[in-house]
């Protein structure tokens, strides 16, 4: 990514554009004093660009770096006519996304563990760029389960389904047909159909089967887990080889209490600190080490049970999240 902007801009310039897509610096400050409507333009598209490449790529960090690049690329074209400045910047995006995933397919297949998007803060102190457009399709589950997709079968879903974007826009953008990327969005649909999230529950019940299963697995009362979660319930954990975590899925309801209690007990340091946040749209817990963040937990609620467990405790996928106030600098 790095290399790309570097062959076309010198240091100083790159970091002045990089300041500026960020609101570090005033877009007037950027290198050329490029036309302060076109930078205007590119502000007000950026959120959509940041929930394209987010959903796409599971990881806040590839999506930013993917959304710089979109900028550079629309400076660099600043003085030829465009259309539609909204269907040239998410093609752009949509491209340098199926690029990434990609090299990240290999990657993901030699990962320690089980992958895990990256959880991201959607509440008051979050990204406002991913609240933007706060959906079903922001959850964790939802994530999880687009990683079953190829790249291009993800894209072309997220497009009509998530963004509403017709056939001809898709296909433009993907440089496919229109019958083709119907038969893409039809097998990808048939990928999803078994496994696709439930979303019957409301954000406050969620929230109160939260704060029981928070208090029963505290108390190690397995009895009151397991009257929280389904018998087919599902437990998945991300340390990416760099922090406590069980390597694969957990299923069923009894393994699944059992591994939760017994890691309360043995595995956690005893000063955690527990806050309940808005991640990805839904209730979770941040848990916090010596004010830091040290795991994130969400769930999967169907038909008012625990369905599926996921814990992101990989450092690096928590970069992102803000300290306790309390942490020392």
């Amino acid at each position: 990514m790095h290399q790309i902007t570097q062959a076309v801009l010198d240091n100083r310039e790159a970091e002045i554009l990089r300041d500026a897509i960020r609101g570090v610096v005033s877009p007037t400050l950027a290198p050329h004093n490029p036309n302060q409507d076109s930078l205007d333009v590119f502000h007000k598209h950026r959120p959509r660009l940041f929930s394209v490449a987010y959903r796409m790529l599971g990881s806040a960090a590839d999506a930013e770096d993917i959304v710089q690049e979109a900028f550079i690329r629309w400076y660099q074209s600043s003085q030829v006519e465009v259309a539609s400045p909204e269907a040239f910047l998410v093609t752009i995006v949509s491209r340098l996304c199926l690029n990434h995933l990609k090299s990240a397919r290999l990657k993901r297949e030699e990962y320690f563990g089980q992958w895990l998007p990256e959880p991201i803060l959607t509440g008051p102190a979050g990204n406002p760029y991913a609240t933007s457009q706060m959906d079903q399709s922001l959850s964790m589950a939802f994530l999880v389960l687009l990683e079953r997709l190829t790249p291009v079968e993800r894209a072309v879903f997220l497009f009509h389904e998530v963004f509403d974007y017709e056939y001809a826009e898709i296909g433009r953008m993907l440089e496919r047909s229109e019958s083709n990327c119907r038969q893409i969005l039809r097998r990808a649909k048939q990928h999803l159909k078994q496994n696709r999230p439930r979303f019957d529950t409301s954000p406050q019940q969620r929230k109160e089967l939260l704060q029981r299963f928070l208090e029963a697995s505290s108390r190690g009362d397995m009895d009151g887990m397991l009257a929280l979660i389904s018998e087919d319930v599902a437990l998945y954990a991300d340390g990416g080889g760099k922090a406590t975590a069980v390597p694969n899925p957990i299923y069923g309801a009894e393994n699944v209490a059992r591994f939760l209690v017994g890691a309360r007990r043995k595995l956690l340091p005893a000063e955690l600190i527990m806050q309940v946040e808005q991640i990805n749209g839904e209730p979770g817990v941040v848990s916090y080490f010596r004010g830091r963040p040290f795991s994130v937990l969400t769930m999967d609620v169907a038909d008012g049970r625990i369905l599926d467990i996921y814990i992101v405790s990989n450092p690096d996928k928590l970069a992102r999240l803000p300290t306790l106030p309390s942490a020392p600098c």
